[in-house]
């Protein structure tokens, strides 16, 4: 088994577009409505959406590759890019998405590591993202290595207002 991580870029558009609507849909079509999910999928995973997301200075985006084959992707925010601004000293994990065949193989830890790598080289003391509330294996895997709940938000699935836990971990 190899892993190894790559910068997205621009010309990866299409394919990211593609894991994007594809992980999201696996994983939460059977809680949401059908029509919630088209409506999500096609405001948050649209072309221009995803090129204004990659081009943002602020934003940076990492495929994940096991044995060669695109597993999965990680999405990180700093300063304005923040879905929430939270403030100057943290960086946002915005996605970690991996593909159904890929799950259980430690993929996600290698991109909370990533995350954290950058976190480090641009001297934040804190990680956070917002996880949905009812999403007990991502909780549970983010528990497991550190993070903590620190607060929550609202998260808009079409017309459906969910609750995302907001999980913290300190790297200093």
């Amino acid at each position: 088994m190899t892993v190894k991580l790559g910068k997205i870029r621009i010309g990866d558009l299409i394919k990211l577009q593609e894991i994007s609507i594809e992980t999201f849909n696996d994983t939460f079509k059977d809680q949401n409505s059908p029509e919630n999910m088209k409506t999500y999928l096609e405001k948050a995973f649209n072309t221009t959406q995803l090129e204004k997301e990659l081009t943002n200075p602020n934003s940076e985006f990492y495929f994940i590759y096991y044995d060669e084959e695109t597993a999965g992707y990680l999405k990180v925010n700093i300063n304005e890019a923040q879905s929430e601004h939270m403030g100057d000293d943290l960086i946002e994990i915005e996605r970690i998405y991996i593909r159904d065949k890929y799950q259980g193989k430690g993929l996600g830890k290698h991109l909370i590591n990533k995350a954290m790598e950058i976190a480090v080289a641009q001297n934040k003391k804190s990680i956070w993202l917002g996880v949905w509330e009812k999403n007990d294996n991502a909780i549970g895997f983010y528990k497991k290595i550190g993070f903590i709940q620190t607060g929550a938000h609202s998260f808009y699935m079409g017309d459906e207002e969910q609750i995302d836990i907001i999980m913290t971990k300190n790297l200093i």
